[in-house]
């Protein structure tokens, strides 16, 4: 996909493997943001093999102004069923502080709206923390409607482990 022009020279470009140390930044960012920087055990390894591997789990695409990079967005597609179509997933969407205010989320947002409609996709979905008022007024801002209605169920670490357990080998 071509990089694209947005508001304020801001600037969206698929990112690189040259890319991985500062999105693993901006990931540690957001993560203190959201008040789970100790749940960060991503390193730029991981994050290399999961987006430029031989399977790929994710994509990202950058948003820059100028030289700064101010921002990412990173998803990957997921399925429905009763549609029999799949649909992408945004995993995490991001601007810094400091540029926030200036269109930038919403570029990023739009942005990811456009590949899901060039790729056949029928939803765009994420989740957002229930405390986080203003992403989900700006969310909502985007026409985005809660999934109140579903909640999400995770199964990790130990867990997990004594889920695997109980499958026939």
């Amino acid at each position: 996909m071509e990089p694209a022009t947005h508001p304020s020279n801001l600037t969206i470009r698929p990112a690189t493997p040259a890319d991985v140390p500062a999105l693993l930044a901006l990931i540690r960012e957001l993560a203190e943001y959201e008040r789970l920087l100790d749940a960060v055990t991503a390193d730029e390894a991981m994050l290399h093999e999961a987006l430029f591997g031989a399977r790929p789990a994710a994509e990202a695409v950058l948003g820059r102004e100028g030289d700064a990079i101010v921002g990412f967005a990173l998803w990957f597609h997921n399925f429905s069923t009763f549609v029999g179509r799949r649909g992408l997933y945004l995993e995490d969407l991001y601007v810094r502080p400091e540029y926030r205010g200036r269109g930038y989320g919403e570029a990023l947002l739009a942005h990811l709206g456009r590949v899901a409609l060039e790729r056949g996709c029928v939803r765009l979905e994420w989740a957002v923390l229930d405390w986080n008022r203003r992403a989900i007024d700006f969310y909502q801002g985007m026409g985005a409607v809660p999934m109140s209605e579903w909640t999400v169920y995770r199964v990790m670490g130990d867990r997990l482990v004594s889920l695997a357990a109980r499958a026939r080998a």
